[in-house]
């Protein structure tokens, strides 16, 4: 039950994050430490679910959904103001619903689960793609680093307005140009780690269209 609250927590954080955003350049900044919170609270709920030992596969899937819905929403708003292309929000929505739908069907028909000793993966690419320590913590490295950027960007923009110049006009552009090089990064990563699990996962959208053999093999 804890580490369930935790990831709803989050959820309800971030929707927070978004709206203290919009206000005064301090209450940003204000936001760009919230968001370093949002982050730690997605390890801590895993951390709890262990420590009490209240894993489930409910829980792993939920936990995916937040990590989903967090993102979206700080895509989606930074898209909003202008800080990211609209593909970025579309790309990482379209493949949320590609993977996910998968990984919903691949449970309820099998109890397969995204990761794990149950996981639905079937190929060692795809298992290192997604699971493995590296892929995971560059990719999860790659999209800290935007999120931060993205929102300390957002506030000095904010600061200028206000008469706060940290940095000035062309270190902020050089700042931009940084953090882009990382959003873009963080895109093709998402979908490196997404493909696969449709490669995968294949057999579950044309379930019956392939024989059951191949199928049950794949």
């Amino acid at each position: 039950m804890a580490p369930n609250l935790i990831t709803l927590g989050r959820i309800v954080l971030a929707l927070a994050v978004v709206f203290i955003f919009k206000l005064g350049f301090y209450w940003r900044l204000a936001a760009v430490l919230l968001t370093l919170l949002v982050i730690y609270l997605d390890s801590l709920d895993g951390f709890v679910a262990r420590k009490l030992g209240q894993a489930s596969d409910f829980g792993a899937l939920f936990d995916i959904t937040g990590d989903r819905i967090v993102e979206h929403i700080y895509l989606i708003f930074y898209c909003a103001v202008g800080l990211v292309s609209f593909w970025v929000p579309v790309v990482f929505v379209t493949r949320s619903f590609l993977v996910d739908t998968l990984r919903s069907v691949a449970f309820s028909r099998e109890g397969k689960t995204p990761f794990g000793r149950k996981t639905m993966m079937k190929s060692p690419i795809t298992r290192f793609l997604t699971a493995s320590p590296f892929s995971r913590t560059l990719y999860g490295v790659s999209k800290v680093a935007a999120f931060i950027l993205l929102g300390l960007i957002c506030a000095l923009e904010k600061g200028f307005e206000e008469g706060v110049h940290w940095l000035t006009r062309a270190e902020i552009r050089e700042l931009s140009i940084v953090t882009q090089t990382l959003v873009w990064t963080m895109v093709g990563l998402n979908l490196v780690r997404g493909l696969p699990v449709l490669w995968d996962g294949r057999y579950y959208l044309f379930d019956k269209y392939l024989p059951r053999k191949l199928n049950r093999e794949g």
